[in-house]
């Protein structure tokens, strides 16, 4: 039995040093299992909508007055993200001849973000017997949101158009984790969670001159965020009717990412066959 198994492992270490001289010249871009490093640029637009009932006739006092109801959206344009973002990617591909088919996950991290801002307090409600915004008053003055992080799956498929440049197209998904702060009468914070579908694309150069494995990366990404409420924020509760007070509030966002990286093929399992 101890042969037996010497000859396995024998055999099995003769793949490998077979595999390792199959590829002395190198794996083409992406072929193999692969690790790499990137950074760049990303950008996004959120587009809020709010719709509202308004209300009738205010306080008693008359000092809220009447306050019509109504869809407000941001249709055309939107808030604009915008920084600085970096990670890496690990997947497997298959060359196919002229052919590409592979695997890939990501993740980021940077300071992508937008904030707005005002000079005078922004008035969400007023309990008080004036239409001063005091101390009694519900108010912003700052809204700021950051994507943290994101990361996905993916499937590519692709083209070489020379043995040492990929030409390939990706599709998945991707989430992402936002910190979203309000500097008012009271500060919040809280994490928010969206993905949706992405796609992507990218051209990939081997760098022969310092290594057959080494390539260069460059690549684009888009992603739909969807539409999300974002009614729950500050403890109301979306599910609640009786804490919407009136109205339903949600976001609708998409982000691009260009980025420019290396990528490191290092094995390949017909290697262990």
């Amino acid at each position: 039995m101890k042969k037996v198994k010497l000859i396995i492992a024998a055999v099995a270490m003769m793949g490998l040093v077979s595999g390792s001289a199959a590829y002395a010249d190198g794996f083409a871009p992406g072929e193999g299992l692969y690790l790499g490093a990137f950074a760049g640029a990303g950008m996004g637009i959120v587009q809020p909508t709010v719709v509202t009932n308004g209300s009738g006739g205010g306080v008693a006092n008359g000092t809220e007055g009447n306050h019509e109801g109504g869809t407000f959206e941001s249709a055309d344009g939107g808030l604009g993200l915008a920084g600085f973002e970096g990670g890496g990617w690990i997947g497997y591909g298959y060359k196919m001849g002229d052919l590409y088919a592979g695997i890939e996950g990501e993740m980021a991290a940077g300071d992508v973000k937008f904030k707005l801002t005002s000079s005078v307090n922004v008035e969400l409600k007023n309990t008080g017997s004036t239409q001063d915004c005091t101390a009694t008053c519900t108010f912003l003055t700052e809204v700021e949101a950051s994507k943290e992080w994101t990361g996905g799956m993916f499937g590519r498929l692709g083209y070489y158009i020379n043995p040492d440049t990929l030409l390939a197209f990706r599709g998945g998904v991707l989430v992402s984790k936002f910190d979203v702060r309000t500097t008012g009468d009271t500060n919040f914070q809280e994490d928010f969670y969206g993905g949706g579908p992405s796609f992507g694309a990218s051209l990939e150069s081997r760098i022969s001159a310092i290594d057959p494995n080494l390539s260069l990366r460059m690549d684009t990404v888009y992603t739909d965020f969807l539409t999300a409420s974002i009614f729950g924020f500050a403890g109301n509760d979306p599910t609640n009717d009786a804490n919407r007070v009136g109205h339903n509030s949600e976001v609708t966002g998409s982000a691009l990412s260009a980025r420019i990286g290396l990528t490191y093929s290092f094995f390949d399992m017909n290697s262990l066959f």
